[in-house]
């Protein structure tokens, strides 16, 4: 069975900003992350129990980018957060824990 799943604010700003920075490298690069992070959301839907990287928080990395996809899981209610697109390259003193 399929969660369903939220895209918190701080997530899809994350997401517009690592696009943004793609396409001034390279045009339709950020074309091709946004594909990968709408891949691994919609693996995250059909199995949201990846490792827990602190407290209840999972994260997936993005193949191919710099990229984690940092959640929660609200197995009752079945529906995953996305609460963060983290660039790994950064601290880790910027994720919104």
């Amino acid at each position: 069975m399929s969660f369903s799943v939220v895209i918190e604010p701080r997530a899809l700003t994350d997401i517009q900003k690592a696009i943004d920075y793609y396409d001034e490298q390279l045009p339709g690069l950020g074309e091709r992350f946004n594909a990968a992070v709408d891949k691994h959301i919609a693996a995250i839907a059909l199995n949201p129990f990846y490792q827990v990287r602190y407290k209840d928080y999972r994260a997936l990395p993005i193949t191919k980018f710099p990229y984690s996809i940092v959640f929660y899981t609200d197995e009752v209610y079945k529906v995953v957060y996305v609460i963060a697109v983290f660039n790994t390259w950064q601290s880790t003193e910027k994720l919104p824990l």
